[in-house]
């Protein structure tokens, strides 16, 4: 089911990062692999993003040229972007008692040892790159055999997903859900939120207690 997730997020974080290639684009759409989404979710927003990513499609002489346009509007226009995705535009100014401020990502990177192979292309703190380091988190998880050192995983991904996507992509989505021309974004904004807040509450669970079928399924 991670592994299953860490796809839908690796692909929503792509399309908010790179400006889309129309034909690649309305060839992966047209091939119906959104219609079939590795995971389910009750989660009222993946089923909202489920629905918008199956009937987003169009006409394919049109669809890809519609998306890399609403990609424009949205993140790289001239004039101030209308959904930009960067945690520095919503958290601003923000100092709480978890010690949260402009730089903080990047030190939870450093406290890892990584750093972005998009480092000058995009600061640390667009949302592409904090969901690419978000799977490399659940990947580590994934591949370790000792349970306290899942559990302490667990609890350094709820919190990277707390401070870093929780605090501001809420409003992020908004905003993609009002200016969105097409349904594709309106998609994969939904389908951020939605992934993030299916893993903060995944990783809530104890170790040996299963995740409610009424909120995850396989």
């Amino acid at each position: 089911m991670l592994k299953g997730y860490n796809m839908l997020i690796y692909f929503a974080g792509s399309m908010i990062m790179h400006e889309p290639s129309e034909e690649c684009i309305a060839d992966f759409w047209e091939r119906g692999i959104l219609k079939n989404l590795p995971v389910s979710s009750s989660n009222p927003n993946f089923v909202k993003a489920a629905s918008q990513l199956r009937e987003s499609f169009a006409d394919k002489a049109i669809f890809g040229k519609m998306l890399h346009e609403d990609f424009l509007r949205l993140f790289t226009r001239p004039l101030p972007a209308l959904a930009p995705a960067y945690e520095s535009k919503f958290n601003k100014n923000i100092s709480d008692d978890s010690g949260y401020h402009s730089s903080s990502v990047t030190e939870f990177y450093n406290s890892y040892g990584w750093e972005s192979k998009f480092k000058g292309k995009f600061d640390d703190d667009h949302l592409g790159i904090e969901l690419l380091f978000l799977t490399l988190l659940i990947d580590k998880y994934l591949s370790l055999d000792d349970e306290a050192c899942r559990g302490e995983m667990r609890k350094e991904i709820r919190r990277f997903i707390n401070q870093h996507i929780l605090s501001w992509v809420p409003q992020w989505n908004n905003k993609i859900q009002v200016h969105a021309n097409t349904l594709s974004f309106k998609g994969i904004g939904n389908l951020i939120l939605a992934c993030s807040e299916d893993i903060f509450i995944f990783f809530a669970q104890e170790a040996t207690t299963s995740v409610s079928t009424d909120f995850l399924k396989n």
